[in-house]
């Protein structure tokens, strides 16, 4: 039987871990969970340390990619399980719908997507399924990719673009009933609005990157 790792990058995130990890921690699929606190300030490290979780301190926020690298530096497993810590309506079949494909049918990576969660998540993850940072994948292929850390907030193109170039194979599923918190709902419009287009940024750059190397 392949081990699963659960790496949960969070930033600022005492809203919701608490709700993401109570799921995580009882879904017998799962060997070792890691949280990276990615530079927090707030509750989010003292939260996560009341549950049975390696918790990984970042002192500077680096960005996801380098949090999901130094989360990996820990981690032993075959399998990769990926949640965003600001999960809202997330559940335990949730959970084994990711991974179960990579175990019994010979898949490489599930993608995650919304589905009649809130309308503006929903919409959000139709345009652009590849932005979805649910996602259960091969170690061994996240290993492959060594400018994780510099990618950013890219790292969910990177990660498709690399699996798509090497002929893996991916399979979307279908998240029923589950959304998360928008960066203007968790950090106002103004800054909120400002970190988007900043994530917008760092995809660009890869995508950019990418075209230019074809």
């Amino acid at each position: 039987m392949m081990s699963v790792a659960a790496i949960i990058p969070a930033y600022n995130e005492e809203k919701t871990i608490g709700n993401v990890l109570n799921v995580v921690s009882n879904c017998s699929l799962i060997n070792e969970i890691i949280v990276v606190s990615d530079g927090s300030w707030d509750n989010t490290v003292n939260i996560a340390k009341n549950y049975n979780v390696k918790v990984i301190e970042l002192k500077d926020n680096i960005g996801k990619g380098g949090a999901i690298k130094a989360g990996l530096k820990e981690c032993s497993s075959d399998i990769v399980l990926l949640l965003d810590a600001d999960l809202i309506g997330l559940r335990e079949n949730h959970v084994y719908d990711l991974i179960t494909p990579i175990i019994h049918e010979n898949i490489d990576m599930t993608v995650g997507i919304f589905k009649n969660g809130r309308a503006i998540t929903d919409i959000a993850q139709k345009i652009a399924p590849d932005l979805s940072g649910q996602r259960a994948v091969r170690k061994l292929i996240l290993d492959e990719i060594k400018d994780m850390d510099i990618v950013r907030y890219g790292i969910e193109v990177t990660l498709t673009i690399h699996v798509n170039k090497k002929g893996y194979k991916i399979k979307d599923i279908y998240l029923d009933d589950i959304t998360h918190l928008t960066k203007e709902e968790k950090l106002g419009f103004i800054n909120g609005f400002s970190s988007r287009l900043r994530m917008y940024k760092d995809i660009l750059k890869v995508i950019s990157k990418s075209v230019s190397n074809k």
